[in-house]
């Protein structure tokens, strides 16, 4: 639905031309990790062609059990060292086969992630997890479209020379709030206009970039396609971003908040539901309708779904908000929403019904970007999925300040507060399954025990001397 040929995306047959010609000697074969890094291999081309396209690869099943420094953590069903740390799968997807042209003779496939020995999906694997619900959703005779607003902090340190630092007095790009200005955005666009085209050139087509409400601060915004298409997008999205970053011998940072004193950075969802229309040839969005509902003309589909991703938000909070960095956007006048309501077109609400006709949709402003987004939109779809299977009425459009209206209920506010409200949702555990949501709190916990026995330069800047 709504795909068209785009500009770097390969098949085999391609793919083997340019391999024959010396275009290509490299293949990718990549998947995500909890946090959204992307794993994998460089492959040799000739024997991606000769092995792999048909075999897969393998890689050690201890990916999907490390903390942020790659250390295997112990408490994991899945893999641990009483089990030997085996191998994984890696069946590549031919649908996501494409040219990654920031890099010299290369092509990218993302891969899903197998059980090494009954070739069945990992279910705790991101990917498998969204595709699960992408198939509830087709059960149903519904197809997701969706599309994910990603911002960033550019800086002109390179990462090492960020990480040298610690982390600290670092030089952003800008040096006074861009939002919408062209003049600043001009200096920066040797590098916006690098990742625009690069991106662009890899089958990612693009829409807009622009300035953001922090120093150095950007959105680049990439057409909506289907789900699992825009998850594959977003990831490769962040990696290119990186790597054009550090070959520029700078930064770019998708923490969701950077600074006390500087915006957040989100990852807004938009997402709405469609079916082929058996009438024509353009298919319907079935979010669109002839009900009133305040200054929305809707279905009742789409009142169903909104009900079930605002009514089920605290319960996958984790999936929206999976750091500890994460919570630090939810501040009033922030332009991260604090409050779980509905609005029209109004940025102060977690969800922002926008456009009309065809083009309605739901824009859920929870998410940072730092979401993974295969656990993003599994949690955003199988919300909606579950509030039209048992027709959850949403709460009633909100008119003013959201942020003011203290009646209305906040979103969790730590990474502890919403991890045991995943531990004790059984939505949660019958959309993922026990198993996932077992595995991912043993994930939440570990990286909040992480956190808890840190200690901070905020610490020690309040008590070295005072205390």
């Amino acid at each position: 639905m709504f795909m068209a040929n785009l500009i770097g995306m390969l098949t085999l047959a391609t793919l083997t031309q340019k391999i024959r010609s010396g275009e290509i000697d490299t293949v990718l074969l990549v998947f995500t990790d909890h946090y959204g890094r992307c794993m994998g291999k460089r492959l040799d081309a000739d024997f991606f062609l000769d092995d792999a396209a048909a075999n897969g690869t393998h890689a050690c099943n201890y990916l999907l059990t490390v903390d942020m420094e790659m250390q295997p953590t112990p408490g994991y069903q899945l893999a641990n060292w009483q089990k030997g740390y085996g191998d994984f799968h890696l069946v590549p997807d031919f649908a996501t086969l494409r040219i990654a042209s920031w890099l010299p003779k290369t092509a990218l496939i993302l891969c899903d992630v197998e059980d090494d020995k009954n070739h069945s999906p990992v279910s705790q694997a991101p990917r498998s997890i969204l595709k699960r619900q992408v198939e509830r959703a087709t059960q149903l005779g519904y197809a997701a479209m969706a599309a994910s607003e990603l911002e960033y902090y550019i800086y002109q340190n390179s990462y090492r020379d960020s990480a040298e630092r610690g982390y600290k007095n670092l030089t952003p790009v800008g040096w006074y709030l861009e939002d919408y200005h062209l003049l600043q955005g001009s200096r920066e666009e040797v590098f916006n206009g690098a990742a625009r085209r690069h991106l662009k050139a890899s089958g990612i087509p693009v829409e807009s970039s622009k300035g953001e409400w922090g120093l150095g601060q950007h959105e680049l915004n990439i057409r909506y396609s289907d789900i699992l298409t825009m998850a594959d997008r977003h990831t490769i999205f962040k990696e290119c971003l990186k790597e054009v970053a550090d070959q520029m011998g700078i930064a770019v940072t998708f923490m969701a908040k950077i600074a006390s004193n500087q915006a957040g950075s989100s990852s807004h969802i938009h997402i709405s539901l469609w079916r082929d229309n058996p009438q024509g040839s353009h298919p319907l969005n079935l979010f669109s309708g002839n009900e009133q509902w305040g200054p929305v003309a809707c279905s009742n589909i789409f009142k169903w779904f909104l009900g079930g991703f605002i009514a089920h938000a605290p319960e996958v909070m984790v999936f929206y908000a999976p750091t500890i960095n994460s919570y630090k956007r939810y501040r009033a006048g922030s332009w991260a929403p604090t409050r779980l309501a509905v609005s029209y077109d109004n940025r102060t609400a977690g969800f922002r019904v926008v456009g009309a006709g065809n083009s309605l949709r739901i824009e859920c402003r929870i998410p940072g970007a730092d979401c993974n987004p295969y656990l993003t939109f599994a949690a955003a779809l199988a919300s909606g999925i579950n509030g039209i299977v048992n027709k959850i009425e949403p709460p009633e459009i909100f008119d003013g300040d959201v942020y003011a209206a203290e009646s209305l209920p906040t979103v969790p506010n730590t990474l502890r507060d919403a991890t045991k409200i995943f531990e004790q949702s059984a939505f949660a555990k019958k959309a993922f399954g026990e198993e996932v949501v077992a595995h991912y709190l043993h994930f939440f916990k570990t990286e909040q025990e992480a956190y808890d026995k840190a200690v901070t330069d905020w610490e020690r800047q309040r008590y070295f001397e005072r205390i």
